[in-house]
């Protein structure tokens, strides 16, 4: 595995654990952070044996507290419009493995961003989340003004924005914000539950369904039953497939190849 200056990683049972790692300035996401989420994020995605990344941040009081603000304030109004943070997000969403991430403390800004841009959103109870972009004169760059909304639904996106409004774990489960509420102490076993069961599913099957629900979730019904539809015959040719049904039919556990 690579080795990296403000992330850690490392691989155990089919999980890639990714672990922004500036506890010192509540992990703030420089550019050098950025990159490496986005290098590391490349690691696991052509690993084969990677079926869930895991997304968590160093030291247990944040997750990440936002972008890096004096980078942010140095900024031209061009530089807005490259891919940035809001392409490695679009990256992360679009990954072909199940996607996780743990909220210990603060995910602010950019970093509630990287949060909404992952499937499954776990929150301990000292979880903050929020998006205060507003306060400095800026709106939500990085996918929050849109993921937030479909999410959370138009109301509660509107209230968090513009009040700059830090919801706390309880309440982001409340609102759908985040799909798993534990306490700390049961985090670890909230964890484990989770990836069990997404490790035991077919790799081929993880990868379309994601697809399906992320690009049919703006088209008409119609539209996205067809992407649903063209998605199942794919896998329908596949050997997971036939792993799959031959070994619920035989009582056993699959052994899924990813092909």
């Amino acid at each position: 595995m690579s080795t990296y200056q403000n992330v850690d990683v490392h691989k155990e049972e089919g999980i890639f654990w990714l672990t922004l790692n500036r506890p010192d300035v509540r992990n703030a996401l420089d550019q050098t952070m950025l990159t490496e989420i986005g290098q590391a994020l490349n690691e696991a995605e052509s690993d084969s044996d990677v079926k869930v990344i895991i997304f968590k941040g160093a030291g247990g009081r944040s997750f990440a507290a936002g972008a890096d603000i004096k980078q942010l304030s140095e900024r031209e109004p061009l530089e807005a419009l490259v891919p940035g943070m809001q392409g490695l997000y679009k990256k992360i969403e679009e990954c072909s493995k199940a996607t996780i991430a743990v909220v210990e403390g603060y995910a602010l800004g950019g970093g509630c961003e990287l949060a909404l841009a992952c499937d499954i959103r776990v929150a301990t109870e000292n979880a903050k989340l929020g998006l205060p972009e507003l306060n400095l004169g800026i709106i939500p760059g990085a996918g929050g003004t849109q993921r937030l909304s479909r999410i959370v639904g138009k109301g509660h996106a509107l209230d968090m924005i513009l009040t700059g409004k830090i919801v706390k774990g309880e309440e982001a489960n409340r609102i759908g914000l985040v799909q798993y509420y534990v306490v700390e102490e049961e985090l670890d076993e909230q964890i484990d539950n989770i990836t069990k069961n997404i490790l035991k599913k077919g790799p081929v099957a993880i990868k379309l369904a994601k697809q399906a629900v992320h690009h049919g979730y703006d088209l008409s019904s119609d539209a996205a039953m067809w992407i649903e539809k063209l998605s199942q015959a794919v896998v329908f040719g596949t050997e997971d497939k036939q792993e799959g049904t031959s070994a619920f039919l035989e009582k056993r556990e699959p052994e899924f190849k990813n092909r």
